[in-house]
């Protein structure tokens, strides 16, 4: 229960909320079992995420006591007691959610076998695969005998192996396998017995079962061998120095990460006591740091590679839309001159994104191409094409913000192999991250220069298009792109000079105006309320931590504002108060898709203004990152934006309530099912494909696209 004297959430006590909702798709068994399973592994690896990164820093904090520059985290101790305590039960639903798919696994006649259940074809399969595909990569480590403990990976598992000899209890040793999941999969398929059953083995069972192998040399006959993880802090502390480069600062920190402090022990419950204690002893660790006891599986991460075709379901698959404006033409380019597009993704098609760089790459009128860049996809074909312009004579400018959390080293492999290639890698702006989704293209034609380009809410990454819901607007409108143009100059300059940032009279920009401007029309709404006219805020964001807008919102529900909110991930404001004029509604959707999108909406006195945004509510975009919001002006266009919010207010199938004691109660109304993902894509289906009046259109939402739903990678 949340303390009802607290002004706002505890931020990470919100964020362990919606890891619960992940949790709850897990347990749905309206969700198919194949992406119920990919759920599980969305839920650990968003957990690894939150440990490394807002655990960690709740230690520091506590570390550096009242020189902590805290928000909203005012007794972090308090803090990390409630996360422990939450943790802890999520971790038994869990583990109880597991053994009912297990279950739901055998009936469809799929098994997961450890190696005690093999049978002799299983054995000699096993024992071969061991010899031709694992011995290589297996490294024992017998730590008793090293005379410095070795830095253990983060984001692996390990086997903590104790050897004995059956005929003394006394002699025995101790030693330490990672298991290689980096090269080899976690998950392997056995003969089966039936051709209608399936029979899979984890990679660590593999390696359990060949102890007696591993070990040959040693002359023990008795092994016992249990799983476990540690997870590290890991951020990275950048070098301000004049004379330290960025790309210095971030490969040290990357070094200094893969050192970072334990912040949680995750191990098997049934792990020898003697070696429990010796790891916890030479880790440094206390039962302060997070000490997890779990079943014998860790690291669930690896399910979302589960070998999900053995599952026998039969799924309805769904393609992206063509945009309506994007049908039967040859190139997007001359649509985007002459009309602003709004992409809904992955709803829409991203290829109509991937062709205008495509063409703007081979069209000899082009001049110059510039793009924002956090997180690429690992074969980029966003990437292909900007180099394809290069080599084709265009000027190509890529900002490459290298501390994109967890992309640090992709990024840093990116502006190497941008920069062979004759792309001009800037990186950033000292002090500020670049989060902002831009494109800039020059084109010359009759001794005119046009700008053309797009503002998105999501990365420019085709493989998080196909699983993110974001936005993205395609336009040549003079006004926008001479501000986006502005904002490129800005990442030109390298510095923090701010007037070309202030200088935008169309986009909204942090660090400069996005904050001042949210306020303004805020405060608008306020006395649009006093007077007694219609006052409406409709926000969509990923989070809202912000202190002074949450203050603010709290002000405008006293003075009659509705506020309506979905907020998929953190919400730390209160959302019931007896002093609200009206209700708050707030909802969380956790779906198929990963809600990505900002949206702004404020009625205005019946002028409303709609943006699209970059930016969550946060300190940490509002004030430190580099950020975009741009407005929505055409008439169809803003319907199209507030039909999609409508719709999502709507939705009574995956919609929870946010309330003030993070219930995660589902919205319950009666009468017409809405799940809001698949209203959507057929909303957009339908105006792709207008039908008669007396068709309706009825598509499936489907379980193969599910991937990673990560907090803290926005």
């Amino acid at each position: 229960m949340v303390e009802k004297k607290r002004k706002t959430i505890p931020r990470d006590i919100s964020w362990l909320s919606f890891n619960a909702r992940v949790l709850q798709e897990a347990n749905d068994p309206a969700v198919p079992l194949g992406q119920r399973i990919r759920f599980l592994g969305i839920f650990s690896n968003n957990m690894d995420e939150f440990y490394r990164v807002r655990v960690a820093t709740l230690k520091r904090m506590i570390e550096l006591g009242k020189k902590a520059k805290m928000h909203l985290e005012n007794s972090p101790g308090i803090i990390l007691e409630e996360i422990l305590t939450t943790v802890l039960d999520q971790q038994n639903e869990f583990n109880r959610i597991w053994n009912n798919i297990l279950q739901e696994l055998r009936k469809e006649k799929i098994f997961i076998v450890n190696e005690k259940q093999l049978n002799r074809e299983q054995q000699k399969f096993v024992a071969n695969y061991f010899d031709e595909e694992v011995r290589s990569e297996v490294i024992p480590l017998m730590v008793e005998a090293i005379p410095q403990f070795p830095y253990l990976r983060d984001k692996s598992i390990y086997l903590g192996v104790v050897m004995e000899k059956k005929d003394s209890a006394y002699n025995r040793k101790f030693a330490l396998i990672e298991v290689p999941t980096r090269n080899l999969p976690r998950f392997i398929l056995l003969p089966s017995p039936r051709p209608d059953e399936h029979y899979i083995i984890l990679l660590e069972d593999i390696i359990r079962y060949s102890l007696p192998n591993v070990f040959s040399y040693f002359g023990y006959d008795k092994f016992s061998a249990h799983v476990f993880k540690v997870t590290k802090d890991a951020e990275i502390d950048i070098d301000n120095e004049v004379q330290t480069s960025i790309i210095q600062s971030l490969e040290k920190g990357l070094k200094n990460r893969r050192k970072g402090r334990p912040v949680r022990f995750v191990y098997d419950k049934e792990i020898d006591p003697g070696l429990l204690e010796y790891l916890i002893r030479k880790l440094n660790l206390s039962s302060k740091d997070n000490l997890i006891p779990g079943g014998r599986i860790h690291n669930f991460k690896h399910f979302m590679d589960f070998p999900f075709q053995v599952i026998k379901q039969k799924v309805d698959k769904r393609k992206p839309i063509v945009h309506p404006l994007l049908k039967n033409i040859l190139r997007v380019t001359e649509v985007v001159m002459e009309k602003d597009i709004l992409l809904h993704i992955p709803y829409h098609s991203y290829n109509s994104v991937i062709d205008l760089l495509r063409e703007a790459a081979f069209d000899p009128e082009v001049t110059e191409i510039k793009v924002t860049a956090y997180r690429l996809a690992r074969n980029s074909k966003i990437i292909n094409a900007l180099i394809n312009a290069v080599r084709n004579g265009k000027k190509v400018t890529v900002v490459l913000e290298l501390r994109a959390r967890f992309e640090e080293e992709a990024n840093l492999e990116w502006k190497e192999r941008l920069e062979l290639e004759g792309v001009r890698v800037l990186l950033g702006v000292p002090n500020l991250k670049v989060h902002a989704k831009l494109c800039l293209i020059k084109k010359r034609t009759k001794n005119n220069t046009i700008h053309y380009g797009f503002v998105s809410t999501g990365n420019l990454n085709e493989r998080t298009a196909a699983v993110y819901s974001d936005h993205c607007l395609l336009t040549s409108d003079r006004f926008i792109m001479a501000d986006v143009n502005r904002v490129f100059n800005f990442f030109e300059k390298a510095k923090e000079d701010f007037q070309l940032l202030k200088a935008c009279k169309t986009l909204l920009v942090c660090p400069v105006n996005m904050r001042r401007e949210i306020n303004k029309f805020i405060n608008k709404e306020i006395r649009n309320a006093q007077l007694g006219k219609p006052a409406v805020i409709t926000l969509k964001v990923n989070s809202i931590s912000d202190e002074d807008l949450i203050e603010k919102l709290y002000e405008a529900a006293k003075a009659g504002v509705e506020i309506r909110m979905i907020v998929r991930g953190i919400c730390c404001m209160l959302t019931e108060g007896k002093k609200f004029k009206h209700p708050i509604k707030a909802i969380s959707i956790v779906d198929e898709y990963l809600e990505h999108s900002r949206i702004l909406l404020f009625h205005n006195n019946g002028n409303e203004k709609v943006f699209l945004s970059s930016a969550d509510w946060m300190v940490r975009n509002l004030d430190h990152r580099v950020e975009v919001a741009v407005p929505i002006v055409e008439d169809g266009l803003k319907q199209e934006l507030k039909d999609f919010l409508e719709i999502q207010l709507n939705d009574n199938v995956k919609a929870r309530i946010w309330d003030n004691e993070l219930s995660n109660e589902y919205v319950k109304t009666k009468g017409k099912k809405i799940r809001s993902q698949m209203e959507v894509y057929n909303y957009l289906y339908r105006k792709a494909n207008p039908q008669p009046a007396n068709e309706a259109v009825v598509v499936h939402m489907t379980n193969d696209n599910v991937t990673n739903i990560n907090q803290t990678n926005p």
